[in-house]
């Protein structure tokens, strides 16, 4: 069969497969430009500070975070939460408040703090193996006087 007719059998029989709905009970995926629903939540101590945390532990939920999110309140925030220790890196595309984060170690101590700029993808990176990374509005963290060194409580 000459070439022409094998593209031509692909683009009538095959492209047409690829279009049909699955039938999948998953769920759909959720639009793009639109916030994750809220995550499960954690209560963390930082002194005498209360955080409330929504818990990212999945390769989805991190992947999201708080993009699109156009408010995070007083003390709200989100928790990433590792499986292994990682040199993790966060940016802020399609992320539209300006946040701070914070990289934590496995026994709740800070390692560094970064302030992050909406819509941008410069890189704030852990300076060293972290299990989580806590993002809150930013300045949360220097107004409640809290700074690498310091050690949260409540990290699940």
């Amino acid at each position: 069969m000459p070439t022409h007719h094998l593209y031509k059998w692909f683009f009538t029989l095959f492209i047409p497969l690829m279009l049909l709905p699955h039938t999948s009970h998953a769920s759909p995926p959720a639009a793009i430009n639109t916030p994750q629903i809220k995550l499960p939540t954690v209560a963390i101590h930082a002194g005498i500070h209360k955080i409330n945390a929504e818990i990212a532990a999945t390769e989805q939920a991190r992947t999201r975070g708080l993009m699109f999110r156009t408010t995070l309140p007083g003390n709200d925030g989100m928790l990433f939460v590792f499986e292994e220790k990682t040199r993790t890196c966060f940016w802020m595309r399609n992320t539209l408040i300006p946040l701070s984060i914070a990289f934590i170690a496995d026994d709740g101590n800070i390692v560094n703090i970064e302030n992050m700029h909406p819509q941008t993808e410069k890189k704030h990176c852990a300076i060293a193996p972290v299990r989580y990374a806590l993002e809150m509005r930013q300045g949360w963290f220097e107004k409640k006087g809290i700074k690498p060194g310091m050690q949260l409580h409540g990290m699940p």
